[in-house]
């Protein structure tokens, strides 16, 4: 992914969290023939400095054939927003900010009690509020289900994060545009106008 200096983020401590909030990336790859996508949901992990992904898809889906030996890149895209020109100090053009970061690694199944441990570690993630949980359910189901699931970990190779947050704007255009975002009053809008109030706080107090 072609990312300018100015918005290049490398700290893992602010990528992971990202990755762990935006956790249902495209998986893309290549048969030979054309590329292919699949969107699943997933557990990103960190282990001493090195970040594996853990992912399932159905087994019904010809994708997985195409992992063995493959780089596989994940794409994990976060809020997105229009920039208008009106918001500036001087005369530009419209532009769009966003926050997307790309994962490369190659993957290896997981089956058993490997694939049986994500699976339960994923629903209680997403029903922690409740008491559902796979352990709860009649075992000889869950097994059958589990049959028809491809599970794999991706231990990642390569990491590019783009953070486009207005980086490059002074002072004054930087919190015309934080306002203007805040006015629209839309979800992303707002993330957007967070992460990049944010992110200048972090530069000023690295100096």
């Amino acid at each position: 992914m072609h990312i300018p200096k100015y918005y290049r983020e490398e700290d893992i401590k602010t990528i992971l969290p990202f990755l762990q909030r935006n956790n249902f990336p495209a998986i893309v790859t290549f048969d030979g023939k054309r590329p292919l996508a699949t969107h699943a949901p997933v557990e990103v992990a960190e282990f001493e400095n090195k970040l594996v992904v853990y992912c399932h898809i159905s087994r019904a889906n010809p994708q997985w054939k195409s992992f063995d030996g493959q780089e596989l890149l994940l794409i994990f895209q976060g809020a997105h927003t229009y920039i208008s020109p009106r918001w500036y100090n001087h005369i530009n053009v419209p532009t769009w900010n966003y926050q997307i970061v790309h994962v490369y690694g190659k993957a290896r199944e997981i089956q058993n009690a490997d694939l049986y441990a994500l699976l339960s570690r994923l629903v209680q993630n997403h029903e922690s509020a409740t008491a559902y949980r796979l352990e709860e359910l009649p075992q000889d189901f869950v097994q059958k289900q589990m049959k028809g699931v491809f599970g794999f970990a991706i231990d990642v190779t390569q990491i590019d994060a783009g953070y486009k947050l207005s980086q490059n704007r002074d002072d004054e255009d930087h919190e015309n545009i934080v306002r203007e975002l805040e006015k629209r009053g839309d979800e992303y809008s707002g993330m957007i106008a967070q992460a990049m109030q944010a992110q200048r706080e972090k530069r000023k107090s690295e100096g």
